[in-house]
């Protein structure tokens, strides 16, 4: 499980606006192959509403480079369904995830929810390119009790292809032009990622939507309701691309830390895209003060560890929470060479209830120097 210190007893008493002092220590990031253990029962919401948002944010308008781009799938190697609903099933999902290279979807004119009864999961001697495009049409359900897409090099049981599963450049993964809503990890070991857990290799998102996911609601060390990431190849960072974490009307993802994005020592760029009512409802922080269970840090956007960089550009963050610090973001550098950059982007309206950092607002960070916000709004 992934680990890292923090001394709450210098949080007690802190008002908003003031720069906490905290003792960041170790991070270290553990893996099972009983992942699909322990699962925690809720009930399946049903469909969206007609007032779900469309993937991105509106009004983003910065360049997206090219390895950020969507990929190619103009010749995939599976194609989910025969043209009906159907025919479009958790089994189907399954079985293409397990098979890797590029998956489509082929379920008819009309958008489809595809319920699932146990997460699909990305086997590591398969592609090295694994692509998983809903061409705009597919929702992934988790249906309130399973996560939904799991990749990981160091689960043996998913194949180990090196000597060195915590750094390599396969399975390449990207998620694009789909739906995730409703995934849940409560319990999982590894924990976190209650849509998406991305472990070693690579991983993108491009156009796609998070809604409704779920991890444990308390605990100091989980995080990701709509992903969770460890372990990125060479540093290098996860891609996020004009896509969508929450909504109004109960449309957010939650959960004890950062329930939009979650990770340890992994690089963000997040392009274009929109954080709404996303919330981390952990308290006590980490470690957790006495009588308390802890988290409840980065509403939207929760990272930590040693060398990364969280990078922001056309993004809007608005009406997320975090019970303890960073309503929209928060940002730990264990041995401050860390950075956060927010270019073009609007993070308006995103109460700490705990702890933030004096004159950024929604914003907790402890890193190199000071955050570097270029023609942006913290409000």
């Amino acid at each position: 499980m992934s680990r890292f210190t923090f001394r709450s007893d210098a949080l007690c008493g802190i008002l908003f606006g003031a720069v906490c002092c905290v003792a960041i220590a170790g991070c270290d990031a553990g893996s099972s192959s009983a992942e699909d253990m322990g699962q925690s029962p809720a009930a399946d919401l049903g469909p969206l509403p007609q007032s779900t948002p469309m993937a991105g944010n509106p009004d983003g308008k910065c360049a997206i480079p090219s390895e950020a781009q969507a990929e190619n799938t103009s010749s995939p190697t599976t194609v989910i369904g025969n043209g009906t609903k159907e025919s479009c099933t958790s089994d189907a999902v399954v079985s293409a995830v397990a098979k890797g290279g590029i998956i489509t979807f082929n379920c008819g004119p009309d958008p489809v929810t595809i319920t699932m009864t146990q997460t699909a999961k990305i086997f590591n001697d398969k592609g090295p390119k694994i692509v998983i495009d809903g061409g705009g049409k597919v929702t992934l359900s988790g249906g309130g009790k399973v996560r939904i897409l799991y990749q990981n090099t160091c689960d043996q049981a998913q194949k180990w292809t090196t000597t060195h599963c915590n750094d390599q450049d396969h399975p390449q993964l990207t998620v694009q032009n789909l739906t995730f809503i409703d995934g849940n990890a409560k319990g999982q070991n590894p924990g976190g990622g209650g849509a998406i857990f991305a472990s070693g290799g690579r991983f993108k998102v491009v156009n796609s939507r998070f809604f409704r996911n779920v991890v444990d609601d308390t605990g100091p060390d989980v995080g990701g309701a709509a992903i969770r990431t460890l372990n990125q190849s060479m540093g290098l960072p996860v891609y996020v691309v004009h896509s969508t974490f929450g909504g109004d009307a109960g449309l957010g993802n939650s959960g004890s830390n950062g329930s939009g994005l979650s990770s340890i020592g992994v690089s963000y760029t997040v392009i274009n895209s929109l954080f709404v009512q996303n919330a981390a409802i952990g308290y006590g922080a980490n470690p957790p003060r006495s009588g308390t269970p802890g988290g409840g840090s980065g509403g939207a956007i929760y990272c930590d560890g040693n060398l990364f960089t969280l990078s922001l550009c056309g993004v809007k963050m608005t009406g997320n929470t975090a019970k303890e610090g960073g309503g929209a973001i928060f940002f730990v550098s264990n041995n401050r060479t860390g950075t956060l950059l927010i270019k073009d982007s609007v993070l308006s309206g995103n109460p700490s209830m705990g702890f933030e950092t004096s004159g950024y607002k929604g914003i907790f960070f402890l890193g190199s120097g000071t955050p570097q916000v270029t023609n942006s709004t913290l409000e």
